[in-house]
C-alpha cells in the first residue's frame, strides 16, 4: 500500500479510464494506493475539485495558490485561513517562490508566500513547498516568517543535500517525485540515499513529470511505484519498507489517521 503526498487530481487525463473519475479510483484501489493529498493550485478551480474528490475518504486537500499563478484571485491569509476550515483540507499550498516561470519584479511571489506561511501558522496546518531556482530567498523566507513553528514539505525536491539540510533544520520533510528517476538527476539521487527515514515523502506531482518508463507521457498517482521502487534501490531497501516508512511520514506530518 502507498501514499501519493502530492497530485492534482482534477487535472488528470481521464482518457484511459473512459473520462470517467470513478473508474480512475477503482484502479487506484486495486493498484494498492492507499490515500492521495491533492494539491490546490489555484482557487478558482478550488470548489470543483473538493466537489470532484468529496465521496472518496482516502483522498484529502490542501488549499492555496501557486507561486506562478499570475491571473485570478490573490488571497489574503484570512481567505486561506477561512477555506482552511474543512476537515478534509491538512495542509497549506502549494506556495513558495518559482524565479524559473516568472520574470521581473516578484515581490507579488514573495508576499503571496508570506500569506501563507501566516494562514498555516493560524490553523496549524503544515505548509507544501514549491520552490525552483529560489533556494537562497525560499530558505530565508522561510526562516524570518517562523515556518518551522508548522514544518511541511518541500515537494517534488530538486534541490542538493545542504538544501535539504537547512529544510529538515526547518521541521520540513523531504518528497521525491519521478524526477529522482531521471538519469540527470544525480544530486536528487544522493539526497534520497542520505535522507534519514522519518524524513521523507513519495509522490507522483501527477499529471506533470511521469517517472521512468513513462516519463515524456501523462503522469498518474498510480506510478508513484515506480518512484517507490527507484528510492528503495537507492537506499538499498525494500519497496515494501519504503512504503511503510513514506507513508508513515506521511500520515505524522499530516496528521491523518490510518
Amino acid at each position: 500500500m502507498l501514499i501519493d503526498s502530492h497530485c492534482h487530481l482534477d487535472k488528470l487525463d481521464l482518457t484511459p479510464y473512459q473520462n470517467d473519475f470513478s473508474c480512475f479510483m477503482q484502479e487506484a484501489d486495486k493498484q494498492h494506493i492507499e490515500h492521495m493529498l491533492c494539491i490546490s493550485i489555484d482557487l478558482e478551480a478550488y470548489p470543483s475539485m473538493c466537489e470532484l474528490v468529496q465521496p472518496y475518504d482516502n483522498i484529502s486537500l490542501s488549499v492555496g495558490v501557486h507561486p506562478n499563478v499570475d491571473t485570478g484571485q490573490d488571497p489574503t491569509a484570512a481567505e486561506l485561513i477561512a477555506l482552511a476550515d474543512n476537515n478534509r483540507v491538512v495542509a497549506i499550498g502549494e506556495t513558495g517562490l518559482d524565479y524559473f516561470r516568472s520574470e521581473g519584479d516578484l515581490t507579488w511571489q514573495h508576499q503571496r508566500f508570506v500569506h501563507h506561511i501566516e494562514a498555516a501558522k493560524v490553523t496549524k496546518k503544515p505548509l507544501i513547498i514549491h520552490t525552483r531556482e529560489a533556494s537562497v530567498d525560499t530558505l530565508r523566507i522561510l526562516k524570518e516568517q517562523g515556518a518551522d513553528e508548522v514544518g511541511g514539505v518541500i515537494h517534488c525536491f530538486t534541490e542538493d543535500w545542504n538544501f535539504a539540510k537547512q529544510a529538515m533544520d526547518l521541521n520540513f520533510y523531504i518528497s521525491f517525485s519521478g524526477i529522482v528517476t531521471f538519469k540527470n538527476a544525480k544530486s536528487i539521487q544522493e539526497v534520497a540515499k542520505k535522507v534519514p527515514a522519518d524524513r521523507y515523502l513519495i509522490e507522483t506531482d501527477s499529471p506533470y513529470l511521469a517517472p521512468v518508463p513513462f516519463r515524456g507521457k501523462p503522469n498518474y498517482p498510480l506510478y508513484v511505484q515506480q518512484v517507490a521502487q527507484f528510492v528503495a534501490d537507492l537506499r538499498a531497501v525494500s519497496t515494501e519498507l519504503v512504503a511503510q516508512q513514506s507513508n508513515a511520514n506521511f500520515r505524522r506530518l499530516f496528521s491523518v489517521a490510518a
